[in-house]
Order: structure tokens, then sequence, then C-alpha cells
């Protein structure tokens, strides 16, 4: 590995490092109770590096927030030729089901908990909801014909980003009720699967699917 490759390396571990402390001070005391000095003391670290890594102290606990904000616009980005975007989104949901993907919803009940008890989180929580659904509206607008009404995509956006929406608070829902992970995925299987066709109804095939 070159010097740049170790240097990267370097930096993801420390990342990671900051994050698994922060993470466990946070589930243990309480988000809005934890200091980022005591993070810091945790991590063996000058406080300057936890906020040069993670300059909001939201993103220490929920750390996945860029693949989260990217997924669903990834996922129409990245379809198969042929696929429709609603198609894509709906294996791409079944496939993080299967993996019990952080990404959908699958935390833990400890740390489900600690999301749930903090004001700040809950609403980091909606923003990333928010931004997640602004990112798959422009997906949706650069996939869509010319002739698209400009409300179409941002319309189309609203209604799949609210059933993710709705099928990560059920995950998180039955793992707060104390719900293994395996029988989450069991219960919530066959109710995205009716989610997914009420949209079938509304949505069709838009955008057009990629040749």
């Amino acid at each position: 590995m070159d010097t740049l490759g170790l240097r990267e390396s370097k930096k993801q571990e420390t990342r990671q490092l900051i994050s698994d402390h922060a993470t466990r001070l946070f589930m243990e005391q309480g988000f809005e109770q934890t200091t980022i000095t005591e993070i810091a003391t945790a991590a063996r670290v000058a406080k300057k590096t936890v906020t040069n890594y993670f300059p909001r102290k939201e993103d220490l606990a929920l750390d996945h927030h860029e693949e989260f904000t990217a997924s669903l616009a990834r996922a129409v980005t990245d379809r198969a030729a042929g696929e429709s975007a609603l198609t894509a989104l709906r294996r791409e949901f079944n496939t993080a089901l299967e993996e019990r993907n952080p990404v959908a919803g699958f935390a833990g009940p400890e740390f489900a908990r600690m999301i749930a008890d903090s004001p700040t989180l809950t609403a980091r929580l909606r923003d990333l909801h928010d931004q997640r659904e602004e990112a798959l509206a422009v997906a949706l607008a650069d996939a869509a014909p010319p002739a698209t009404p400009a409300i179409a995509p941002r319309a189309a956006a609203a209604l799949l980003a609210a059933a993710h929406r709705l099928l990560f608070r059920r995950i998180q829902e039955l793992t707060l009720a104390g719900h293994p992970n395996d029988r989450i995925a069991t219960t919530v299987a066959p109710e995205a699967a009716h989610v997914f066709d009420l949209l079938a109804a509304s949505l069709g095939d838009f955008p057009a699917a990629v040749e």
C-alpha cells in the first residue's frame, strides 16, 4: 500500500474509532448528556480531531447519513436497463431488508432508543429523510422525459420517500418493541409489498424505463 493509501486508511480507522466511542457513550449516558470532550477523551484524540471528522455532533450518532441520503437517488440512477424507478427502489429495499441494513432502519434496540429519547437526533433524522427525498427528486427529474411536467418528479419523490420513511419507522417501532431482526424482516416484508403495490397503482413506470 502506498503512502496515500496508508494515510487514507489511518483516517478511516480514526474516524471509526471516534464513532464507536461516541456511540457507546451516547447509549450509556444519552446523546444530550454526552459532550464532545468526553468523546475525545474516550477515543484518546484531541477535541478538534473529533470536530474535524464530525462537524455536527449528530453525525457522530448518525454516521451513515451520507449513504442514507443518497440511497434512493442512487437506486434510481443505477437501475438496470428496462427497469422502472419504482421497481429499482422496491428491489433495493428488499435487499436492505434481507441484509438487515441500518439504512433501512435496523439499528438494534439500544440505538433505536437512543434516537427516540433524543429530540436533537429525532429532528436530525427528519432532516435526513427530507434530504433523501430532495436527492431522489433530482434523480427522477434527470431521468424523466423532456416533456414531463416540472411537478411530476417532485410528486413521485414525495410518494416514494414517504413510503420509505414509513417502512423505516415501522422497523424502528418493532425494534423498540423488542422484536429480533429476523422477526422484524418477516413482519415488514409483506407490509412493504403492500406499500409498493399501492405505489405501483399511482406511479406506473414513471419515469420511463431506461433503454
